[in-house]
């Protein structure tokens, strides 16, 4: 059974730069090839998609409110996947979520119902 863990929230102020970072475990075997994706979710709305990856792989792509500031990547082993986040605005406050085991190509990472498996979640605060 995979389990993912998120780590890495924080408070910072606005233009700074946090690194969530995603675990994945109960995997025998290379995760690589497997597509995973960041979400966030402020209380009271949407579940937003903010990236997606293929793990130890050639994709990433990001939404239009975050591309050119976070950074989808992973670890040799493929058993974390990470976001970088730089330049932090207010509304980038949000709960993270990293999720698995979902359809990346043609932007099918976008939508949350493609991913079986979620992490707990990450609280991130940016404040001015």
């Amino acid at each position: 059974l995979v389990r993912l863990q998120e780590t890495g929230g924080d408070s910072v102020q606005v233009g700074g730069s946090l690194r969530l970072s995603c675990g994945v475990s109960g995997y025998f075997v290379s995760y690589s090839g497997h597509c995973m994706a960041w979400f966030r979710q402020v209380e009271g709305k949407e579940r937003e998609a903010v990236a997606g990856a293929i793990i130890g792989g050639d994709l990433a792509d990001y939404a239009s409110s975050v591309e050119g500031r976070f950074t989808v990547s992973s670890n040799d082993r493929a058993t974390i996947l990470y976001l970088q986040m730089t330049n932090l605005t207010q509304e980038d406050t949000a709960t993270y979520y990293c999720a698995a085991d979902g359809r990346c190509r043609g932007g099918l990472w976008k939508r949350s119902e493609h991913f079986p498996i979620w992490g707990q979640g990450t609280q991130v605060t940016v404040s001015s």
